[in-house]
């Protein structure tokens, strides 16, 4: 087997190039908890993939962009993929590349830097069971033209919001809530983007997840 068949399927070993990368590999980082009341800056994927080793990742939207150059056309794959571990941290990138594969593959690790904590909570005043089931208060996001709010929901409910908004809450850790879109609710990316601007209002003004 040569060296290029086992890079398919073995996955290098991580090689730290960031001083908190560095600490995340010794151990003497052990949560995102602790990288984001110091104020530090993400800047490997696998930073995130060490600490939260169950993180799931969710493929959005995978479409073609075409660019004329003097050589002709070019054609490239662009993906959108959000990712989370369901229980409080959410994160959203993209990437483009000739191949979808490694156009998802870029994606994914954008998504990992960019990873935020969601503080959850129980807002509905049907409910208040003080458990982490869904949002603390009322929350809005934009994304191009797509405006989204997230409204506390009772336990039981379930995310009543389409397919897009439903995934990604899910991946965020948010079980009940109910929702509104306005705007061009069809383009995946603007969806997506005000969920994440949304999501993010509530990391700016919340406390870390434990």
């Amino acid at each position: 087997m040569s060296q290029q068949q086992r890079s398919e399927f073995e996955e290098e070993p991580w090689v730290p190039r960031t001083l908190l990368g560095t600490k995340v590999s010794a151990g003497e980082i052990t949560s995102l908890e602790e990288i984001f009341e110091r104020g530090m800056k993400i800047k490997e994927s696998e930073i995130v993939k060490t600490l939260i080793p169950d993180i799931k990742n969710q493929v959005i939207s995978v479409g073609i962009v075409q660019k004329q150059t003097d050589a002709g056309e070019l054609t490239r794959f662009k993906a959108l993929v959000a990712v989370g571990n369901e229980n409080g941290w959410f994160g959203l990138g993209s990437g483009k590349a000739k191949m979808m594969r490694i156009a998802i593959e870029k994606a994914t690790s954008d998504a990992l830097l960019n990873i935020i904590p969601v503080m959850l909570g129980c807002g509905s005043w049907e409910c208040r069971c003080s458990q982490n089931h869904s949002v603390p208060y009322k929350i809005n996001g934009a994304g191009g033209s797509v405006r989204v709010q997230i409204i506390p929901g009772p336990r039981g409910l379930s995310v009543v919001a389409g397919g897009t908004v439903r995934t990604l809450l899910s991946l965020a850790g948010v079980k009940d809530a109910w929702t509104r879109t306005d705007g061009s609710t069809s383009t995946k990316p603007s969806v997506s983007q005000a969920v994440y601007d949304a999501l993010k209002k509530i990391h700016g003004l919340s406390k870390i997840p434990k």
